[in-house]
C-alpha cells in the first residue's frame, strides 16, 4: 500500500486536494469517482509506514523470492470461503476475517490487498488477478465465472476439490520416491566418508608394504586422492552446475526442453506424463462444467498443467478447434491420449457430455498413476541394489584382494 496525492474537482466545480492510501492509482480513481470527485492528477507519494514492501518488514524468503503459499493453505482457504459464501456472509467480510485467521504471512498480506481492492470497487476476480503467483489462472477464471453466474460458493468448492486431488497426487509421488531418495543420500554420504577416512588408511598401509596393487585398489586410491586434493574445486563446480542449471531452467527454452524430456525419462517419465494428463482432464472438466467456452477453457488449462511442452500441445488443440475441427480430431492429432481415452472423448462429443467424460478420463489416468506409483519402488529397488552391489564389489576387490595377495606371498615364504 502507498500514499497517493490527488487533485480533483467536486460536483460543485471546486478544486480539492488530498491523500489516499491504496494499492495503485486505479483504486484511488475509483474511490474518488464514488465520492463524486473528478480526478485531475494522481501522483504516488511516499510509501506508508506499514508498507510490507520495505526491507525492514520483509523476511529473507520474500527478499529472495522463496516465499510461497502451500497448496494445503489454498485448500483451507477455498473450503472456508465456500462455507462462508454458502452461509450468506458478504465477500468483503469473509475475506477480511480469513486474512486475520490465516497462519500464512504471505496469504494474509495478499488477502489484505484483496480486501483493499474490493473496497475500491474491484471485482473479486480482478483483485485476485493482481496476485497471479498466489492464485493461478484457473483459480481466477472459475472465480470470474462464479461471480457472473451467482455461484461463487460452488466455484470455491470446485477449486477445493481440484486442489485436494492435486495435493493427494503430489503426496503419493513423494511417498513413492522417499525410499530411493534416502538410499541415494546414504550412499553418497558413505562414499564421502570412505574417500576421506577409510581408503587413505589402506593406501598408506599398502604403500609401506610396497605391494603390487590390482586395478580396483588403484582405482580406489586414485579416487580418494582426487577427492582429497580437489574437493574445494568439486564443491565449487557442483554449486556452479546446480545454480547454472536452475537459472537455465527458468528460461523459456530451458523449461521447455526439460518439460519435454522429463516425460520421456525411464521408469518415472510415464508417471509424470499421466499425472499431467490427469490434471488436464480434471481441470478441463471443471471449466467446461462451469460454463467457460471450450477455446477459453483450453487456454486456462494450458497454464494449469504447469508444463510448457504439454501447454504447447494443448494450445495447438485450441487452434484446431478455432479452425472448426472437433475436439476428438484435435485430441487425436496432439498424440497425447491413448485410443481408449479418445474413444471416451468421442462419446462425450456425441452425447454432449464432454465434461462428464473428461472427468472419467481424469479418473482413468489417476488409477494408472496409482498403479504405477505402487510398483515404482519395486522397479527402482533392483537398480539401486545393483548399483550398491557394484560399489561394494569394487570396495571388496580394492581392499581385500591386495591383502589376500600379501598373505599368500607371506605363506609362500
Amino acid at each position: 500500500m502507498a500514499n497517493f496525492n490527488y487533485i480533483g474537482r467536486n460536483s460543485a466545480g471546486s478544486q480539492v486536494k488530498g491523500t489516499i492510501v491504496a494499492a495503485d492509482a486505479m483504486v484511488v480513481a475509483d474511490q474518488l469517482s464514488r465520492k463524486q470527485i473528478t480526478p485531475i492528477s494522481i501522483v504516488a507519494g511516499k510509501k506508508s509506514a506499514n508498507n510490507e514492501g520495505s526491507l525492514a518488514n520483509r523476511d529473507i524468503k520474500e527478499i529472495f523470492g522463496l516465499e510461497s503459499v502451500a497448496l494445503d493453505e489454498l485448500i483451507v482457504f477455498c473450503r472456508q470461503m465456500y462455507a462462508l459464501m454458502k452461509s450468506g456472509v458478504p465477500i468483503l467480510r469473509a475475506i477480511s476475517g480469513l486474512s486475520e485467521s490465516t497462519s500464512s504471512a504471505l496469504l494474509k498480506k495478499t488477502l489484505v490487498d484483496v480486501v483493499a481492492q474490493l473496497e475500491g470497487g474491484f471485482a473479486l476476480s480482478s483483485a485476485m488477478n493482481k496476485h497471479k503467483k498466489i492464485f493461478p489462472a484457473l483459480f481466477i477464471a472459475l472465480i470470474h465465472v462464479g461471480e457472473n453466474t451467482g455461484q461463487l460458493d460452488s466455484a470455491f468448492l470446485k477449486l477445493a476439490s481440484y486442489f485436494e486431488k492435486e495435493l493427494e497426487t503430489r503426496k503419493r509421488i513423494k511417498s513413492a520416491l522417499r525410499y530411493p531418495s534416502f538410499v541415494l543420500i546414504a550412499l553418497v554420504i558413505a562414499i564421502v566418508i570412505l574417500n576421506i577416512k577409510v581408503i587413505p588408511i589402506f593406501a598408506n598401509m599398502f604403500a609401506k608394504l610396497g605391494a603390487d596393487l590390482p586395478w580396483a585398489t588403484k582405482l580406489l586410491i586414485s579416487s580418494s586422492n582426487f577427492f582429497l586434493d580437489y574437493w574445494p574445486h568439486m564443491l565449487i563446480a557442483t554449486l556452479i552446475v546446480v545454480f547454472g542449471t536452475r537459472q537455465y531452467l527458468q528460461t523459456d527454452a530451458g523449461k521447455y526442453r526439460w518439460d519435454r524430456r522429463k516425460t520421456k525419462l525411464p521408469i518415472v517419465g510415464s508417471i509424470i506424463e499421466r499425472s499431467i494428463l490427469s490434471r488436464f482432464s480434471h481441470s478441463f472438466s471443471i471449466v467446461l462444467r462451469a460454463g467457460v467456452p471450450m477455446t477459453t477453457g483450453l487456454s486456462l488449462v494450458a497454464d494449469a498443467v504447469d508444463n510448457s511442452y504439454m501447454k504447447e500441445k494443448i494450445l495447438s488443440m485450441r487452434s484446431g478447434i478455432e479452425s472448426g475441427e472437433s475436439l476428438l480430431r484435435t485430441s487425436s492429432s496432439s498424440q497425447l491420449f491413448t485410443p481408449l481415452v479418445l474413444q471416451m472423448i468421442a462419446v462425450g462429443e456425441e452425447t454432449g457430455r464432454v465434461d462428464e467424460l473428461l472427468e472419467e478420463v481424469a479418473q482413468y489416468y489417476e488409477r494408472e498413476v496409482d498403479y504405477d506409483l505402487t510398483t515404482l519402488s519395486a522397479k527402482i529397488e533392483p537398480i539401486l541394489i545393483s548399483f550398491v552391489a557394484g560399489i561394494v564389489l569394487i570396495l571388496a576387490l580394492g581392499i581385500f584382494t591386495p591383502m589376500w595377495d600379501m598373505m599368500s606371498a607371506y605363506k609362500g615364504k
